[in-house]
């Protein structure tokens, strides 16, 4: 287990494939940890690529400073952690919040990032009102009050038939609240359509039929900001494709890392 210590908190990361290869970094949607790459990972060629993965602050493994918490926060987090693993650039797979990340990382740090995947994610996600609303129904009730409601919003109809639903909701229920309305607040005050549309590097944009929490129309949208990104949609598949289509999905991002290999 790898944990590096930061100023507010102890970021978990892990790293997987060639140490010496070219780096591919993935940031986890709200509410998961980095588990929700493991299917995708699994399915990539480990020769050559050194897939790295880490918790946000307030999820998964890592601590849980106090919140709110910024966009500006959350890219200064990953920035340390690639500094710390000595990255001079990467590929980044951000879904969600984890692609607003990239969104933001990218058009800070062009020389960090050379390539960007913004899976199910958007240059502004959602309303204020509706962050504040969900945030207020987390601290009064927890996430167990919103759980169902979020699943339906992640996941296809046929998904939630299986038993792998219940594994889902104890990883979202088992998010810190502080961690979630943290990183709630960091969504409702992200507008990057300016930061997004200025974008210059190889993007890959991927959407899924069946979102109700990022739809295949916002993503789309997002992709069109870009000039030459290309945007591909996962049918059947909801918020998560790397969990209800993960051949489909590295075989998509398996596919752009071939053609951005030398960019």
């Amino acid at each position: 287990m790898k944990v590096l210590r930061l100023p507010q908190f102890d970021l978990h990361w892990r790293e997987d494939g060639d140490p010496t290869g070219e780096p591919v970094v993935f940031a986890n949607s709200l509410g998961t940890d980095l588990r929700l790459w493991d299917s995708v990972i699994d399915l990539l060629p480990r020769a050559g690529y050194r897939f790295i993965r880490f918790d946000k602050r307030g999820h998964g493994l890592s601590s849980c400073p106090a919140s709110p918490y910024t966009m500006d926060e959350l890219v200064a987090d990953v920035e340390a952690l690639l500094s710390h693993l000595g990255v001079k650039t990467c590929t980044f797979v951000g879904l969600s919040i984890g692609g607003m990340i990239g969104q933001q990382l990218a058009g800070n740090r062009p020389d960090l990032v050379k390539a960007l995947v913004l899976s199910n994610t958007a240059a502004k996600m959602g309303e204020p009102a509706m962050w504040a609303q969900r945030m207020d129904a987390v601290r009064t009730g927890g996430l167990s009050s919103i759980a169902d409601a979020v699943l339906e919003r992640w996941f296809s109809a046929a998904f939630r038939q299986t038993v792998e639903l219940s594994a889902w909701k104890s990883m979202l229920t088992r998010t810190p609240a502080d961690g979630y309305v943290g990183c709630c607040a960091a969504i409702a005050g992200a507008d990057l359509t300016e930061t997004t549309r200025k974008l210059g590097q190889p993007v890959l944009c991927i959407g899924g039929s069946e979102d109700l929490a990022s739809p295949p129309s916002l993503v789309r949208g997002t992709s069109d900001l870009i000039a030459g990104s290309q945007y591909v949609e996962i049918s059947g598949a909801g918020h998560l494709p790397c969990v209800e289509a993960p051949q489909v999905f590295a075989n998509h991002l398996n596919a752009f890392l071939q053609e951005t290999r030398h960019a």
